[in-house]
């Protein structure tokens, strides 16, 4: 059974706290300084009651995979709200509604769409991380290497998003190392053409540490902090 109230607020508190000691390690680890990386806590499928928790403990920065919750989240606690999940296009009015930052733009065509949509709203924003695919299978979100630059150009160019950086998820059968590294020379490279992009977007509960020590500055934590999924991620 689920915890609730003050057993929630103190399973919480401990949990927040021993992710936030690893990635303390893990920059020392990697000679960085402490404030280099962003914690993302990641509360899908979670209630909005655990957003407050978190939100009452210092986390300012959530991230969501579905449009619908995000709308109705950060409708009910202030935050700086991240969406990470596969982009739909009859959503991208919603996401940019809501969202201060978009870690997986994966199409050209989303570039026009999300510009047009954010025109719509009065001085709105939308920070942008293009997520790369690093096999190019064509069944994974991801845009491939050789089109990597025609994106960012994209999103340069365009009135209403600023260009952040790269976002990966590696190939589930790949080593992290391996990955992160991969992505850490396609980032420098990256940054070579577009020097507004200067972050990386890397590393979920299971190998956050790992993109840490290969430069991740955005780290994206669900289970570890809010514990196993009772509802389909």
């Amino acid at each position: 059974m689920a915890l609730t109230g003050e057993a929630r607020e103190k399973e919480l508190v401990q949990s927040l706290l021993e992710v936030r000691s690893r990635v303390a390690n893990a920059l020392k680890g990697a000679a960085r300084a402490l404030d280099e990386v962003t914690l993302i806590a990641v509360t899908k499928t979670y209630p909005a009651s655990d957003v407050e928790i978190l939100s009452k403990l210092g986390v300012s920065n959530f991230g969501e995979n579905r449009s619908s919750e995000l709308s109705e989240k950060a409708q009910a606690v202030a935050g700086h709200w991240h969406f990470q999940g596969q982009i739909q296009s009859n959503k991208i009015k919603t996401i940019s509604s809501w969202a201060q930052t978009l870690h997986s733009l994966d199409q050209l065509s989303y570039v026009a769409k999300f510009d047009r949509a954010l025109a719509e709203q009065d001085m709105r924003r939308l920070e942008v991380f293009i997520q790369i695919s690093l096999d190019g299978d064509p069944r994974r979100a991801g845009v491939s290497g050789d089109q990597l630059n025609i994106v960012g150009e994209a999103v340069a160019q365009s009135q209403h998003l600023d260009l952040c950086g790269l976002m990966v998820v590696p190939p589930v059968n790949a080593s992290p190392h391996q990955a992160f590294a991969q992505v850490a020379q396609l980032a420098q490279d990256f940054g070579r053409e577009f020097p507004m992009a200067r972050y990386l977007s890397a590393g979920m509960s299971a190998d956050y540490e790992i993109a840490i020590a290969h430069g991740a500055t955005h780290i994206r934590v669900g289970s570890q902090i809010l514990g196993p999924r009772t509802a389909p991620a």
